[in-house]
């Protein structure tokens, strides 16, 4: 099994009625700035350990376990909402300003990956006075709507508060750590098995049945309400201060999501209204590079920080 080279602490702080569980490695030193890393859907913190034990500079990092994912609990809730994450994201960073804080810096430099790309890059546009340099992983945003289907989305989502209600939509447990490992190694392909060993036990935990359950709440797959607006999203893009660098996986898994209805130059075209933005690929890499080339990943991170 995987063995981690740099050991994390977690906590448990107080966020906006939740106890959030929140990791951190490393030890905070006058002049170097936090690194925020935030996770994406259905991930842990945990899951960018790779990547710290492949950075070469010691750092003080910081990464949440998003409400209903992880040790972050989130009593009876049966759905989740983009300004959650924007509003925890602040509080965190309250919490890191205030918090063991020696040279009383109020910026911090901010990663995030998947859903935590698209948090990362709304939130920067909203307090970009708060951020020093920003990354995005594979955070894309989501597909143009349109106004007319509304009511069909609004539709949507009430019926799946009705499978949940019904508990319809639960995560399947599985028979063991094994299983969870196997899990992942089935979804990304390139994994290797000592690193999906290691990370079953972060991403599942073993229930009084015996039983391997994912930390994350099945209300994570209830549809948003709301249907995504690209314009607002561009707009907080322009407003962007911080120089941003968006890293993408060389197998593009766009086409395979979206079928043409998102891509990837459309993409890139709204990245165009970050004013100070550069693109970087990473070759041999799926949608979890941060699993498949970490120490590639790192000296990127390293390198744009630096």
């Amino acid at each position: 099994m995987y063995q981690a080279l740099k050991n994390s602490t977690s906590q448990f702080v107080p966020i906006r009625n939740l106890q959030y569980h929140v990791r951190t490695w490393g030890t905070r030193k006058a002049g170097q700035r936090p690194l925020v890393m935030v996770h994406g859907w259905m991930d842990v913190s945990a899951s960018f350990q790779f990547v710290v034990d492949a950075l070469k500079e010691e750092r003080y990092i910081v990464a949440p376990d998003w409400r209903g994912y992880g040790k972050t609990v989130v009593p009876s809730t049966d759905n989740y909402w983009i300004p959650d994450y924007l509003a925890d994201l602040d509080f965190l960073l309250d919490w890191i300003e205030n918090e063991n804080n020696p040279d009383g810096g109020t910026q911090v430099d901010l990663l995030g990956h998947s859903l935590g790309g698209n948090v990362v890059m709304l939130y920067s546009g909203i307090k970009p006075e708060r951020i020093h340099k920003l990354i995005n992983l594979e955070g894309f945003g989501m597909p143009r709507t349109k106004p007319e289907n509304a009511a069909k989305r609004y539709v949507q989502w009430m019926n799946e508060l009705k499978k949940m209600n019904k508990d319809e939509l639960k995560l399947a447990a599985y028979d063991s750590a094994d299983g969870v490992a196997r899990r992942l190694m089935k979804t990304n392909k390139r994994i290797s098995e000592d690193k999906a060993q290691w990370l079953a036990r972060q991403w599942a935990s073993e229930n009084t049945s015996g039983k391997w359950d994912i930390l994350g709440d099945a209300a994570h797959k209830v549809v948003n309400a709301n249907l995504y607006q690209v314009d607002e999203a561009l707009s907080l893009y322009q407003k962007i201060t911080a120089p941003t660098l968006a890293v993408e996986a060389a197998d593009n898994e766009m086409d395979k999501w979206w079928a043409g209805k998102f891509t990837l130059a459309e993409y890139h075209e709204r990245l165009k209204n970050v004013p100070n933005c550069r693109i970087e690929a990473v070759a041999n890499a799926g949608h979890m590079m941060h699993h498949d080339q970490p120490e590639v990943l790192a000296r990127m991170i390293e390198g744009f920080l630096d």
